[in-house]
């Protein structure tokens, strides 16, 4: 089986998307969860673009140390190769990835050179970094729109001047999977050396076809794939890591090829990006959207509860997601029963049916059910439900602009009265952070939500949150007329649920 080369450009192509501008540090953080995801080459960023892509790249090589590459992107310019070699000076295993455009259409438009001055332009860049590292990788920009036949001498001239890895670009999305094949065949048929090269492939989405093309160049000889998490990039984006590694692991038969990503790892690497960025990613997106293991058909949910592979054909642990069965207007009956059951709630068949009536009533007037819906349905005494180790007796918080927030708790955790303390940006996440202290469980907000249920300015604000702990998630709900007592309560209902689930209570501590 090949072992494919995982070559991530988060930290390079896909900041280069409006809203997703990284600092040094959160690079930095990010480029270390891509090395524990088990990314081979990590792009760090542009060092000629500025001092903090210079900076940027050089602390990531520092932090990534040798386990992973780490490559910087430089124009074929004599200064743009020298800053990248001087950012990636004297750390780890480094990569310097010069470009330049091979379409007659930037020939002609963009560069105003001919096609004899781009192969000499270029081979001069492959020998110029090449006095500085024995890892160079070209890039024949705009590669898919390029003659066919000048693009083959322009691989076989950087191939002899010293390229390791040569990148044929659908820089704009504008291949299609057959064509791009036919483009990576002809390469390695007909350039001299070619076969004794890396030869990669770094798609945009413009068609959607991002990556169906990079997995259709993999089967026609590719050794490198260029993506980035979550899909993030120019214009319409990159193509996918998780999917490209999912897509090679679930049909490995059809590829003969694998990658070495970690892929318990893709999750959370997905969530640190959506932290790091503040861009979520849509839900039903593939592999690590939220709904990407959510079921709420009757149907499916059916197929699920007697067999998981009916409706699943990835494994959720396998990439680090919890499969879920979302009650919703589609449900049925062996769903909810389900749901009943894992809230403790018993009920002879009449109460059962009665309740499931109920409940599909209710579906009908809103899109979000929750446990406490379906508490409230049956008649139970939610307060009793949610009464556990922890009560939340009192709150106090100091906030406003320019200063940094406080929040303190007093809670009664296990009959023991406990009092803690947090600063924090905001009062909602200082009483969270306190909350934690004091419960000595540390929940991940993943979902927040607040609405009024009243008018007036006195309005009573209800907030949802959703909230993660050791890779089980429960909700919380609570509403208030202020709207951080509000926050502080669902946190903490939603923690005793995750107290509950983990046998936190039954241990007592």
């Amino acid at each position: 089986m090949r072992k494919i080369i995982v070559f991530d450009t988060t930290l390079r192509d896909g900041e280069q998307s409006p809203g997703f501008s990284m600092n040094v540090a959160e690079k930095v953080s990010l480029a270390e969860q891509l090395s524990q995801l088990g990314v081979d080459v990590i792009e760090g960023g542009f060092p000629i673009a500025s001092n903090d892509d210079f900076e940027a790249v050089r602390q990531v090589a520092k932090a990534v140390g040798n386990r992973s590459t780490v490559a910087a992107l430089c124009r074929t310019k004599d200064q743009d190769i020298d800053r990248a070699a001087e950012a990636l000076k004297g750390v780890g295993r480094t990569r310097i990835h010069t470009f330049i455009a091979t379409s007659d259409l930037h020939l002609q438009h963009k560069l105003k050179m001919t096609r004899d001055e781009v192969i000499a332009t270029a081979v001069a860049a492959v020998q110029r970094a090449r006095k500085y590292t024995d890892d160079v990788e070209f890039s024949a920009e705009d590669a898919t729109r390029s003659d066919p036949d000048y693009l083959c001498r322009v691989v076989e001239a950087v191939i002899k001047a010293g390229a390791t890895t040569v990148n044929l670009p659908d820089t704009v999305g504008h291949t299609v999977p057959w064509e791009y094949s036919a483009i990576i065949k002809d390469v390695l048929t007909r350039v001299p050396g070619a076969s004794n090269i890396v030869i990669s492939v770094h798609c945009h989405n413009d068609l959607g076809l991002a990556v169906a093309n990079s997995l259709e160049a993999i089967r026609a000889g590719a050794g490198q794939v260029e993506c980035t998490i979550n899909g993030i990039g120019e214009r319409a984006g990159n193509a996918a890591l998780e999917e490209i590694v999912m897509a090679l692991k679930h049909r490995h038969a059809d590829f003969n090829a694998d990658t070495g990503v970690r892929t318990e790892e893709i999750i959370p690497t997905s969530s640190m990006l959506v932290e790091i960025t503040g861009v979520p990613v849509q839900p039903n997106k593939a592999v690590v959207g939220s709904n990407a293991f959510a079921h709420e058909s009757g149907i499916h949910q059916h197929g699920m509860l007697s067999h998981e592979k009916t409706y699943e054909i990835l494994r959720p642990e396998s990439v680090g997601a919890n499969s879920r069965l979302h009650l919703g207007k589609h449900s049925g009956r062996h769903a909810f029963r389900r749901k009943l059951v894992d809230l403790d709630v018993d009920l002879d068949e009449a109460a059962f049916e009665a309740a499931f009536l109920k409940f599909k009533e209710l579906c009908d007037r809103v899109k979000n059910v929750t446990d406490d819906d379906i508490l409230q349905l049956v008649g139970s005494n939610t307060e009793a439900v949610h009464a556990g180790p922890f009560i939340l007796e009192h709150l106090q918080f100091t906030s406003g602009t320019d200063i940094v927030s406080h929040a303190t708790v007093t809670m009664k955790v296990y009959e023991e009265t406990v009092i803690r303390s947090a600063w924090a940006y905001g009062p909602i996440e200082a009483a969270c952070k306190a909350i934690d202290q004091a419960c000595s469980m540390t929940g991940k907000l993943l979902d927040y939500t607040v609405k009024a249920v009243s008018a007036g300015k006195d309005a009573v604000g209800e907030v949802r949150v959703t909230v993660e702990h050791e890779g089980r998630r429960a909700e919380g709900r609570a509403s208030s007329v202020n709207v951080v007592e509000a926050s502080a309560r669902a946190y903490a209902q939603a923690l005793i649920k995750l107290a509950k689930m983990t046998g936190k209570i039954a241990a007592g501590k």
